[in-house]
């Protein structure tokens, strides 16, 4: 008797643009289907785009929407995962109180079947469900780029929090309050205040003003001048620490020192049997995951420090739509 496999689509909303794709029960995705976001023209054309593109998802796997078991919907920003509400996402202006979930299911006649999640949160499920994670009881993720993300696993669950806030990794503080570094939240000594791209950009441009020896980084950075740092820029400034610069070299290992104190943090918090490293700068090459391990062991508490993996992900922008998929599919499994 053949067995009947079940297809879910995941839907990864961004500032820029949105991925759908059709996923399986193993976890497999069909051919992805991106499509411009276009913030700047309202939450309503927003809702279409998100149905726009889940149609076709469902086209480019070559099913129709009866195919479809349940939807899964990730987006970014501050939301109300219990009402299916994204509030005031920063990335999505003007967009303020858009009901993402109930217009995917009155667009598609599929009361109940739509899990609506955090991008971060279904970053790290995708991972935990069939990638870098995969095997694993418990993982938390660290999504590293202009700014720290992240999603943490337990027993198979995502945290999500009362508020819809759990796993806020990138605002674990990991200096004092008063004096630390300013984040973009408007509070001081938050974790992504020293190690996303733009705190790693501002940190090396302070370290070269007072910086008396020879470094590449200077060139580096009067390219980068005047624009927004990204990960890419990032990436070359640990390519330069490869090749023996100095001050590079410093900025590379004092970001591992940063990134450690906030996988310690979880560690003592949740336990988890692993720690997932994603985003751009996990291009870097495996030099950065192995500074990172030596902290975490040197700072951890003893017997999770020993036992815990610190790895880097392996399903790269992928796993965003893969894990909003993946909610879909417990939403069916009950």
């Amino acid at each position: 008797m053949a067995v009947h496999t079940l297809h879910y689509v995941g839907l990864d909303v961004g500032g820029q643009t949105m991925k759908a794709a059709v996923v399986d029960d193993s976890g497999a995705a069909s051919p992805a289907v991106t499509k411009d976001t276009n913030a700047a023209a309202g939450q309503a054309r927003g809702l279409e785009t998100m149905v726009e593109t889940i149609r076709a998802a469902v086209a480019a796997a070559g099913l129709a929407m009866k195919d479809i078991a349940a939807i899964g919907v990730a987006t970014p920003g501050l939301m109300d995962l219990k009402a299916g509400i994204i509030t005031d996402p920063p990335n999505l202006k003007p967009w303020k109180n858009v009901p993402v979930r109930s217009h995917v299911e009155t667009a598609f006649g599929m009361k109940g079947k739509v899990a609506f999640q955090n991008d971060a949160n279904a970053a790290a499920y995708g991972e935990f469900w069939v990638g870098a994670g995969k095997g694993f009881n418990s993982m938390c993720l660290f999504t590293l780029g202009t700014g720290i993300g992240g999603g943490i696993i337990v027993n198979g669950s995502i945290l999500e929090g009362e508020h819809s806030h759990g796993a806020e990794v990138g605002h674990m503080r990991i200096d004092l309050p008063d004096r630390g570094r300013l984040c973009g939240c408007g509070r001081r000594g938050c974790l992504e205040a020293y190690a996303s791209a733009v705190a790693i950009a501002e940190r090396t441009k302070e370290e070269l003003a007072t910086w008396r020896g020879p470094s590449k980084l200077r060139e580096l950075l009067r390219d980068a001048d005047g624009r927004d740092i990204t990960e890419a820029d990032c990436v070359k400034i640990f390519d330069v620490a490869k090749h023996g610069d100095e001050l590079a070299m410093k900025i590379v290992d004092d970001t591992a020192y940063y990134l450690a104190l906030g996988a310690c943090a979880l560690m003592a918090t949740v336990d988890p049997q692993a720690i997932v490293f994603g985003g751009g700068m996990t291009k870097t090459g495996e030099h950065f995951l192995v500074k990172i391990d030596e902290y975490v062991r040197r700072f951890g508490l003893t017997l999770p420090a020993e036992r815990v993996k610190i790895l880097y992900a392996s399903k790269g922008t992928d796993a965003g739509f893969i894990g909003a998929a993946g909610c879909a599919r417990m939403l069916v499994a009950g």
